[in-house]
């Protein structure tokens, strides 16, 4: 481990970070707020802090990234930024303490969405919109960003795309990534500004809009207002909301190769179908079971809710129109496996991503298909195209340490005195990248009750599935740390 090439590389992000804060303290010049000196504060700590991470990395070469050096370069810059993006929070007086601010940042640059303020608005529009703006910034990737706006990290950022991008197998639209990087974040940055104007023609001012879109297109969630979404009660903003989440939930490249005069690639693409499919099905059986069940007079209005409640769920945005927790057993308990299924992958969304739901149904079929036909020889296809087997081993490896990680941080929490509902969906809500949970977290709750220890565990949970548990897991290990 070349730990002065990981500490320059460190201190180029802490900057960038840093550099970010001047956007939501305008906000707080513009209205004269008292946050002021927290983002100068924050700013400053950031700039230093960056500073000495790259004085002590001098003389090193970015070419010479390898595979551990990307691990932790992608995990502790994930950290970083959540430590100095906590800084406001805490210094504003928002949180009552420095784990609250941590838990809030990372919460925000993960795309969780799990918050601890009791009263949104009560804070600044500064903080409110660093809140978003962290979300926007961790939705496309920290990394990807860097990627983008600095060129000469250059054959050493393959490594750093890998680590951080989404999915079993990360995509490259052209041979370089630094122009990917850029091609990504440019649709990225389209979308988001459809959606900003598709809201203000509603009627949302700006600043709503734009940080109603941070948490749609990152798919996060942080909402300025109390009532999230549903506090408008008005069906255009379900509605417009809901489309963008479900484009965020989608794959960008399958988004850039529609803008490029392809839009047929969107369904021709196997996980689009797929994820499609999950939604549609969990909308309609929602739908019917609130007529029938949930007290639902009006059918639009019960398809709205269920649309709303099922693409946020699905996606992992985390806004909300309805308390879901006070449906029929059905929903919730459906909600709550859609907590597991995630996005697509290349996409903002948390969870397990479609396409590794899909290899582990097609591996259950082959198995069954095998025992039929013992000398038959049986291929895992995606998308036309033969899957390697380290593909599916890696998948499969995935699932479990998934499954592994939700029951040994489900039983920590429930050892912190957390009822069996909370200890299940705050999980599964953090380390899904959801927010919202069933029952204490549910969506008209939050986090602040949890104690400290559980906080960081959480916190933990988020960075897991943000990073999908390899990256994070790979630091666990001596042989990461050897040169």
């Amino acid at each position: 481990m070349r730990f002065r090439l990981v500490s320059r590389v460190l201190g180029l992000l802490c900057a960038i970070v840093s550099l970010s804060m001047t956007w939501p303290l305008y906000w707080s010049l513009k209205d004269g707020s008292n946050d002021i000196r927290a983002f100068l504060a924050a700013i400053a700590v950031g700039f230093i802090s960056g500073a000495a991470l790259y004085l002590a990395g001098r003389g090193e070469d970015y070419q010479e990234l390898g595979i551990r050096e990307a691990f932790a370069v992608v995990t502790l810059s994930w950290v970083l930024a959540s430590a100095i993006g906590a800084l406001p929070f805490y210094l504003a007086g928002s949180v009552e303490t420095y784990t609250d601010g941590f838990f809030e940042a990372m919460s925000g640059f993960s795309t969780t969405g799990a918050s601890i303020l009791t009263d949104i608005q009560s804070n600044p529009r500064g903080i409110l919109f660093w809140r978003s703006l962290t979300h926007w910034l961790g939705g496309m990737g920290i990394i990807v960003l860097s990627l983008a706006i600095l060129p000469f990290i250059g054959v050493g950022g393959m490594q750093l795309f890998k680590a951080e991008v989404p999915g079993p197998t990360p995509e490259k639209l052209t041979p370089r990534v630094q122009q990917t990087a850029v091609l990504l974040w440019g649709v990225y940055v389209l979308l988001s500004g459809a959606e900003v104007l598709a809201l203000a023609f509603g009627g949302m001012d700006l600043f709503e809009s734009l940080t109603h879109t941070f948490g749609t297109m990152a798919t996060g969630g942080f909402s300025p207002l109390n009532g999230s979404i549903g506090q408008y009660g008005k069906p255009y903003f379900d509605w417009v909301i809901t489309v963008f989440m479900f484009l965020a939930g989608a794959n960008f490249t399958l988004h850039y190769m529609a803008l490029r005069g392809k839009p047929l690639s969107l369904w021709r693409d196997e996980e689009f179908r797929f994820y499609t499919k999950v939604i549609l099905f969990s909308t309609v059986t929602i739908t019917l079971s609130l007529l029938v069940f949930g007290g639902y007079s009006s059918a639009e209005k019960a398809l709205r809710d269920a649309a709303f409640q099922v693409v946020s769920i699905v996606t992992t945005t985390g806004y909300a129109t309805a308390d879901f927790d006070l449906w029929p057993q059905y929903c919730r308990f459906l909600l709550l496996l859609l907590m597991f299924v995630g996005g697509c992958a290349g996409s903002t969304g948390g969870g397990m991503k479609n396409v590794r739901i899909m290899v582990i149904l097609r591996r259950v079929g082959m198995e069954i298909r095998r025992l039929l036909h013992p000398r038959q020889v049986i291929k895992i296809r995606l998308n036309g195209t033969v899957l390697r087997d380290d593909v599916i081993t890696s998948v499969t490896a995935f699932f479990i340490l998934y499954i592994v990680l939700f029951a040994l941080a489900t039983l920590a929490m429930a050892a912190m005195g957390l009822d069996l509902t909370a200890a299940i969906s705050s999980v599964a809500a953090t380390l899904g990248n959801i927010g919202p949970g069933l029952g204490m977290v549910g969506p008209t709750q939050n986090y602040h009750w949890v104690c400290a220890p559980g906080k960081w565990l959480l916190s933990l949970c988020m960075l897991l599935g943000r990073l999908e548990i390899f990256t994070v897991v790979m630091l666990f290990f001596p042989g990461t740390w050897k040169r």
